[in-house]
């Protein structure tokens, strides 16, 4: 909401002529125009350009949205092709002398 004018504050000389303005002359190319964002250093480093961060940023939100629906994702859960095999236990190490 815009705050009324004090006429002692205003800051349009009287030079100023708006007699044959067109109200709304931008107003598409404004609408169209990008938001745009700024990325810190070591975030930018990660993504070669503009494309990659959108594709990311879409993947992350598709992941936040199942996760919100409790539906898993194959993103995030990945089963092995073959089944896994037991292994050893680990022996621990012996000390160097």
């Amino acid at each position: 909401m815009s705050q009324p004018v004090n006429p002692d504050e205003d800051d349009m000389l009287p030079e100023y002529d708006f007699s044959k303005a067109v109200r709304g002359k931008y107003y598409a190319r404004f609408k169209q125009s990008s938001n745009v964002v700024v990325l810190d250093d070591d975030v930018a480093k990660l993504f070669p350009n503009a494309e990659a961060v959108n594709g990311a940023l879409r993947a992350l939100a598709t992941v936040a949205k199942r996760a919100r629906s409790g539906r898993t994702t194959s993103i995030l859960v990945k089963r092995p092709d073959k089944q896994m095999q037991r292994t050893r236990p680990a022996q621990a190490k012996k000390p160097r002398r």
